[in-house]
């Protein structure tokens, strides 16, 4: 069966009692809204503060109210390890990286918790960092992550044989970081050679918002990735601006100063990479003219088109109706907050029940 959620990181607050208000007040009416009937799977973003509070008594009351309100854990969200929203996050979303050790520590936090929170999933996945932001890492870097890796990869095999609960890392590729394009995804997967018997415990979370502002192809993206062996753990279902020709000066009004905006831009030059907006506005500025502009920004799945840009909604389509069924699907578009106010009239619950219905009719 199909396995469809939204990420709960488009709720603010760190603490676990957050998690859980958030699930009062925002999960609850979504399921109402798109799955009154049928058990709703959970995607809960647990940042650094939530992981080191939950104890064997807020575990129990989680298995509590998922019984009551049926619902289940199905995938965390362990890529922003502290504050994601209503502050500055730009770059710093990615710290601490994977050559740190406070994220070997609340990564391997993540999967013990995966295990106690566990119910009706037998697998879960948690998304992560792409390694690191591209800028500061060096070639000299690689011992190290692979030495991080390893040692979460051998933690996650420690709690499949003792709780028979898989836990699956997912490496999410990203525009201007370590891990970007597809290419520089299967080329890591081949400079870690990690040891067979933990292949089944690392994989990708494929966010369809970064591999299309990359200019990929759906089609050609999933063999290359099954050609590697690598493995979907998830796909986060989202959308990212586009726009040709006159539209492209359309995009800088999305600048905004909390999260990064990475711009991939092209002409007959070939594709242009910028870490945020204000990059591409020199750019035009300077007089450089592109074709088609594509902008990390998480726009609402439902809308192709916003009136004076578009999306890349097109990628959606393409992509979705090729995953195998097993592939869990989590919607995910963080940034409602941030748009432009006329692009905000629904309520957010709303919106995030509009969005999954889209999918579920797209895959119907």
């Amino acid at each position: 069966m199909r396995q469809l959620t939204y990420c709960s990181n488009i709720h603010p607050g760190e603490s676990w009692q957050h998690v859980l208000d958030n699930l009062e007040s925002h999960a609850l009416s979504v399921k109402q809204q798109f799955s009154p009937d049928v058990a709703f799977p959970l995607g809960l973003r647990i940042a650094q503060q939530a992981s080191l509070e939950l104890d064997d008594r807020q575990i129990a009351g989680f298995h509590a109210w998922c019984e009551k309100h049926d619902c289940y854990l199905l995938t965390i969200n362990g890529f922003p390890y502290g504050t994601f929203h209503d502050q500055p996050v730009k770059a710093a979303v990615y710290e601490p990286d994977w050559r740190s050790q406070a994220r070997v520590d609340y990564t391997k936090r993540l999967g013990d918790l995966a295990v106690a929170l566990a119910s009706r999933a037998t697998t879960i996945s948690i998304s992560t960092v792409p390694i690191a932001f591209k800028e500061g890492f060096s070639q000299s870097d690689w011992p190290l992550v692979r030495a991080n890796l390893l040692s979460v990869l051998e933690h996650l095999r420690v709690l499949h044989q003792q709780a028979g609960i898989l836990v699956r890392l997912a490496l999410e590729p990203e525009p201007c970081c370590v891990l970007e394009t597809t290419e520089e995804t299967i080329d890591f997967f081949a400079r870690m050679d990690f040891p067979a018997h933990l292949h089944t415990y690392i994989g990708i979370c494929f966010d369809c918002c970064h591999q299309a502002v990359e200019f990929e192809n759906a089609a050609e993206v999933l063999e290359r990735l099954r050609a590697a062996n690598i493995t979907i753990a998830k796909v986060q279902v989202s959308s990212a601006l586009r726009a040709g020709g006159d539209e492209i000066a359309q995009l800088i009004q999305f600048n905004e100063p909390v999260y990064l905006h990475q711009a991939v831009a092209k002409n007959a030059r070939g594709l242009h990479r910028f870490t945020d907006l204000p990059e591409l506005q020199a750019a035009l500025n300077a007089g450089e003219n592109y074709t088609e502009c594509r902008v990390h920004f998480h726009v609402p799945i439902f809308i192709d088109h916003l009136g004076f840009c578009g999306t890349t909604q097109f990628f959606l389509k393409d992509l979705l109706p090729l995953l195998d069924k097993t592939v869990p699907l989590e919607v995910e578009t963080y940034s409602f907050k941030n748009l432009p106010a006329h692009l905000r009239d629904y309520p957010l619950d709303v919106s995030i029940a509009r969005e999954l219905d889209w999918v579920k009719q797209l895959l119907t």
